[in-house]
């Protein structure tokens, strides 16, 4: 983890889902949803789901602002032939610090903390609404895997996932 806060550097923090600033963020992405989609993301949350030993829920600070956040929680989904699986969860940059590199950035702090964590593959669920994210993941070595979640029968939604290489 980046623990070392320097001008115009993406500090990650983690955090519980429920401190303000991830709040903030959480907030921040339904609003996108409810405008690339209509409505809110429906799918169920469990805020202990990104505590030990379930998952991690991350914050990124630009010049200690929160401006991202990522998160993963364990997950039952099997695919790409491995068994230890999570679900990336609120990916998102606010506006004014896109293009910057800075998903990118939180994609592989949720990798790297994932594989520390001792699991072999990331999955996700997003939607053609956000080519962007879908170009991220593509470009980040996330292929696609078949639906799952709340989404998975939903023509709107895709799903990636991409094997970790384990730690250690």
């Amino acid at each position: 983890m980046n623990t070392e806060q320097r001008p115009g550097l993406l500090h990650v923090e983690r955090l519980p889902i429920t401190h303000p600033d991830a709040q903030l963020l959480v907030e921040a992405v339904q609003e996108e949803y409810v405008v690339r989609y209509g409505g809110r993301d429906e799918s169920p949350i469990d805020p202990r789901d990104f505590e030990d030993p379930l998952g991690r829920f991350f914050v990124g600070y630009l010049d200690g602002l929160p401006v991202a956040t990522g998160a993963w929680r364990r997950s039952s989904v099997r695919a790409l032939g491995v068994e230890v699986t999570a679900e990336i969860k609120r990916m998102y940059v606010v506006p004014a610090a896109q293009r910057r590199g800075l998903a990118r950035q939180v994609l592989a702090h949720l990798e790297a903390t994932a594989a520390d964590a001792g699991i072999e593959a990331l999955v996700l669920e997003t939607g053609i609404a956000q080519p962007e994210a879908i170009a991220l993941y593509e470009s980040s070595g996330y292929v696609p895997i078949p639906g799952f979640g709340h989404y998975r029968d939903s023509d709107l939604s895709r799903c990636f996932g991409r094997v970790l290489e384990l730690q250690g």
